[in-house]
């Protein structure tokens, strides 16, 4: 009997060893990755430039108080700050710390409360984050939420600008929303998000924790778009594994973040800064960040080109190795099968596969993974042929 609390339907699969895009189970089966810990170990598994720093940093000091000088968070702050628009970092944990000082900061800084965010959003589970988030199986069973925020449809400018009144702090999106299903904005709906955010003086927060470092071939998604935001979060691919979340801020809110106004005790611990340096000092490259564009194109190329004409799948979208394959139906029962094939991915939502394979999975690990996969869906999609 398990004396952990049931809050996961796990799979019935320990994994014992991994490396790169492989991982091995306590049986001795081997497993191509496409899920990189949801998005977490973009350099794969064990990457060898992130365990040497953490190795070294090990045999050197692991934790202080950040009443202490921190060279290592000045150096992680520095590359973040200097590949994206963003001036000031406060380190933490996770992602959903990073989103919770992302709402307090934009509510002190305005005296606002109100945050707009969008239907199918995720932004994390504690009550800050689960009342941003724009789904009510999140929410369900904890009472009543914060109060100021407010839902409004994805890609939908009409309404997004009816919502805004003179008690909106800000406006807080993912790029690619990855839980609510691997769904992209619009390049036309962005943009009118920014210019809506400079008319009404807002402030613009976009969520990276799974979209940011490299995940979509940049080093944040909004850069793939005319965006300028004020706050950025980021997480996951941070420390490749080793838990590390982080806000970006511009200038103009420095002093909103004075001391005593925020804290953690945990956040910019030195083990979690030396894994992040080494991440990004392989991530943040453009030859690295190249071909993970390129590797991402030819993996969506793939997918849309052999599923074109199977009935069973609406759409393949996504951009860089963030991939959804949405389903007309549920399928679910796909992701055990491909288990047994030797293929480890995730859902978003009961109708959508995501695939979150390693920045470093080669095309030959593709060209398996894909193959896997079409099979697969084809087959049920014969199958469900069949019984109809």
């Amino acid at each position: 009997m398990s004396a952990l609390f049931p809050t996961y339907n796990r799979w019935n699969i320990s994994i014992e060893s991994a490396e790169g895009t492989t991982v091995i189970d306590q049986n001795g089966k081997k497993y191509l990755d496409f899920i990189s810990g949801i998005a977490v170990c973009n350099l794969g598994h064990r990457h060898p430039a992130v365990q040497k720093a953490l190795e070294e940093q090990l045999n050197k000091v692991w934790h202080v108080s950040n009443l202490f000088q921190i060279d290592l968070q000045e150096e992680v702050a520095a590359q973040l700050t200097e590949k994206s628009s963003g001036d000031y970092v406060f380190f933490c944990n996770s992602g959903a710390e990073a989103n919770e000082a992302a709402i307090k900061i934009a509510r002190k800084y305005t005296g606002k409360s109100k945050i707009i965010t969008f239907k199918q959003s995720f932004h994390g589970r504690t009550f800050a984050t689960m009342s941003a988030t724009g789904q009510e199986k999140i929410q369900q069973g904890y009472g009543d939420l914060l109060p100021t925020f407010e839902y409004v449809p994805y890609n939908d400018a009409a309404a997004l600008e009816q919502a805004v009144d003179e008690n909106t702090a800000a406006v807080m999106l993912e790029v690619i929303q990855g839980e609510g299903g691997v769904n992209p904005g619009t390049a036309s709906f962005l943009e009118k998000v920014q210019s809506l955010c400079k008319q009404h003086k807002l402030l613009l927060i976009v969520d990276e924790i799974q979209t940011g470092i490299g995940r979509t071939g940049k080093p944040f998604a909004y850069q793939h778009f005319a965006l300028d935001p004020d706050i950025i979060t980021a997480a996951k691919g941070l420390g490749n594994g080793f838990p590390v979340g982080a806000m970006i801020g511009k200038e103009h809110l420095k002093d909103t973040f004075s001391p005593g106004s925020h804290g953690t005790t945990f956040g910019g611990n030195m083990l979690a800064m030396a894994a992040a340096k080494a991440t990004l000092s392989e991530i943040f490259n453009d030859s690295f960040l190249q071909e993970v564009e390129e590797k991402g194109n030819y993996l969506l190329k793939q997918l849309q080109e052999k599923l074109a004409s199977c009935p069973l799948v609406e759409e393949v979208r996504g951009k860089g190795l963030m991939v959804g394959i949405s389903c007309k139906e549920d399928v679910v029962s796909l992701i055990s099968t491909f288990q047994e094939k030797g293929l480890l991915i995730v859902i978003a939502g009961p109708k959508v596969l995501r695939l979150l394979p390693p920045l470093t999975v080669t095309k030959e690990e593709l060209d398996q993974a894909a193959s896997i996969l079409v099979e697969e869906i084809l087959l049920k999609n014969k199958k469900g042929l069949a019984t109809s």
